[in-house]
């Protein structure tokens, strides 16, 4: 039902991720059972995660690391990765760098232009190190780069942008992607996003897309919502998105992946994006607290660097654990941002969910209160879920 705000203006409401709660059915399942796989482009894993495009998340012993354990791990073609051959220095000046100078330093980092054979490296090195060459430019870039990558034999390639859409007006000078040809003259699948809405997600399945991303503002070191003002909370997002995956199968028979991407922080989120309709989600900030993650313990935002409006800021969160301790476990905190496998399958058996599909079909109620309610002892002493 629409609410009024004013005369002329109606909205409607949208709900968060901390505003939902799963509802436990007539069966339960042992969690040994539950079936955590899905496909992408063709490609199966075991874990329903990726690693977002993040220079610090994701680096080629990142995209290996997650490979092997059964995850996948995309690689920022625009970021450090590929403005440095040695990127440890540049790495280090960001994570000592002040509060204050942060942006000035970004965008002087960033400046550095992007080589086109460390593209090739970089693709090559993860291939080399038996890892899944899963990549990422934004719609600008594919333009100039999109051969590039095609030669060096990537095999998952995400258009991402703060938003993407099929019907991108563009001055007379600037040639737009055309995301259809795009994705049909591509040799790899081509995964496209972000998005928040039904119709958007319907154009970008029918352009071809081999998975969509939803997700625009709620990440950790994102502040696009705050800059533009601009989002849907994840809920209701990813509500949505889901029900134009399912539409477009009905019609065609081709069944495209829904990606929550940002603002999952716990298992708890994570099972909660996907009983909303999710096949897999995609985190920065909880997979930048491995040790191995290449950001040292700091997480920030692929739109920070912007050389005119900076959206998104540089966040510590600390390194707590190896990546299969945060993956698979075992898990070293009480919070919930350790073993997120492990905290699926449990929830999967709880719920009687044997697979993601069944997952998707669980009961959701409206419950503001989940996360507060009796935890007064655990916020006192910031313990668990009152951290």
């Amino acid at each position: 039902m629409d609410i009024q705000i004013g005369r002329g203006k109606t909205a409607r409401r949208a709900y968060g991720i901390d505003e939902i709660a799963l509802v436990p059915g007539q069966r339960t399942l042992d969690p040994r059972l539950a079936d955590t796989g899905w496909t992408i482009g063709g490609i199966e894993r075991e874990i329903p995660i990726i690693a977002s495009a993040m220079d610090g998340v994701v680096d080629v012993r990142m995209a290996a690391l997650l490979s092997e354990i059964g995850a996948l791990g995309v690689l920022n073609l625009e970021g450090i990765q590929t403005r440095y051959a040695d990127p440890v220095p540049v790495l280090e000046r960001i994570v000592a760098v002040g509060k204050s100078e942060f942006v000035n330093l970004m965008q002087e980092l960033y400046a550095e232009p992007i080589k086109p054979e460390l593209i090739t490296q970089r693709i090559q090195e993860i291939k080399n190190q038996g890892g899944i060459a899963a990549v990422s430019l934004t719609p600008v870039a594919a333009l100039r780069y999109a051969e590039v990558v095609a030669s060096a034999g990537a095999d998952l390639l995400f258009i991402q942008a703060t938003v993407v859409s099929t019907a991108h007006l563009s001055p007379e000078s600037v040639t737009p992607l055309d995301l259809a040809q795009f994705c049909q003259e591509m040799p790899m699948p081509v995964v496209l996003g972000n998005c928040v809405t039904y119709e958007v997600a319907l154009n970008l399945m029918k352009s071809g897309a081999a998975a969509v991303l939803v997700g625009i503002g709620p990440g950790a070191a994102c502040t696009s919502r705050g800059v533009l003002g601009v989002g849907v909370p994840q809920a209701t997002a990813v509500a949505d998105c889901a029900a134009a995956r399912d539409d477009y199968y009905q019609e065609t028979g081709n069944y495209v992946p829904v990606i929550a991407d940002g603002g999952l922080i716990t298992g708890g989120d994570i099972c909660k994006c996907i009983a909303c309709g999710a096949d897999a989600v995609m985190i920065g900030s909880p997979l930048a607290r491995a040790q191995e993650a290449p950001g040292r313990g700091f997480h920030w935002g692929m739109a920070t660097p912007s050389p005119v409006l900076p959206r998104g800021t540089r966040i510590q969160v600390g390194s707590t654990g190896t990546l299969e301790q945060i993956l698979r476990g075992p898990a070293q905190l009480d919070d919930g941002t350790h073993n997120l496998l492990g905290a699926l399958k449990t929830s999967m058996g709880t719920l009687g969910a044997k697979d993601i599909k069944e997952m998707q079909q669980v009961e959701v109620v409206i419950a503001p209160s989940l996360l507060t309610e009796g935890k007064v002892y655990q916020k006192a002493q910031q313990l668990g879920m009152g951290k």
